[in-house]
């Protein structure tokens, strides 16, 4: 299950290598190699892995790509390939329906955030963000003309391409093509969690029905697997009409939210 390291080092750019996986590569096999034979300086070891002497020397003086470093702290924060059926993989759903339907990531920096509505508190991020194992910040909360905004306190970049690996965009939402695959990986308790957030975030209310409406100005390949997706989860009517996603009555009964 995504994220995976793959996955993950494509996110970083990189002028020498088409494939930023293929640095990952060379890096680790410049570091076994080292291993093996640590008598052997950056001529014979470059000129062994057939690689510029400049990239191995910085690679065997403690220098390390940051695609490589993104992967560490990933595996160290138990954020690469989580057990689909596992407590982070839920969390990393639940934070991915956080940011595509309440949040955003920078395109820059990869930095993700959320905000807080009406039917989405505080507590409610804050507590995605402690199960996956980072501190939050909280921007704005007591800034009654803008919506509050909370933000990992740490290895937010990390975190951040992570999400897009996961199908979550980086910079415009309105770019994103398909309803992210991974979300259909996870058991239904998941699939159930995610659903409540996205429509909870998005969802128009109606004074005088009980059906809710989710406006999107996404892909029709993207509304079509959002309706497709909560149709499943709830086992209910869910429809799209231009850019409207029309959940039924007893589809929002269904997720508890009529």
């Amino acid at each position: 299950m995504k994220p995976t390291a793959q996955a993950l080092a494509r996110t970083y750019s990189d002028r020498e290598y088409p494939d930023p996986w293929e640095k990952v590569l060379d890096y680790r096999r410049v570091q076994e190699y080292a291993a093996e034979h640590p008598n052997h300086g950056r001529t014979r070891v470059g000129k062994a892995l057939d690689l510029p002497l400049s990239r191995v020397r910085g690679w065997i003086s403690n220098g390390m790509p940051d695609s490589v470093r993104g992967i560490q702290t990933a595996i160290d924060r138990g954020w690469l390939g989580p057990d689909p059926e596992g407590e982070t993989a839920a969390a990393l759903v639940e934070l991915l329906a956080h940011v595509l339907a309440g949040g955003s990531i920078t395109s820059q920096t990869y930095v993700p955030s959320v905000t807080t509505g009406r039917r989405v508190v505080l507590d409610d991020v804050q507590a995605v963000f402690d199960r996956i194992g980072v501190e939050s910040v909280v921007r704005r909360a007591n800034d009654s003309g803008r919506a509050t905004e909370v933000l990992p306190e740490s290895d937010r970049s990390v975190l951040g391409r992570c999400l897009v690996t996961m199908g979550a965009p980086a910079g415009e939402k309105v770019d994103l093509d398909e309803f992210p695959p991974v979300v259909w990986n996870v058991p239904t308790a998941a699939r159930e969690s995610f659903a409540r957030i996205y429509v909870n975030h998005r969802a128009r209310e109606y004074s005088e029905k009980r059906t809710l409406v989710v406006q999107e100005k996404r892909s029709q390949t993207y509304l079509e697997g959002l309706s497709e997706f909560l149709t499943d989860v709830t086992g209910e009517s869910v429809t799209v009409s231009g850019h409207n996603v029309t959940i039924s009555a007893d589809a929002a009964r269904a997720l508890c939210l009529a």
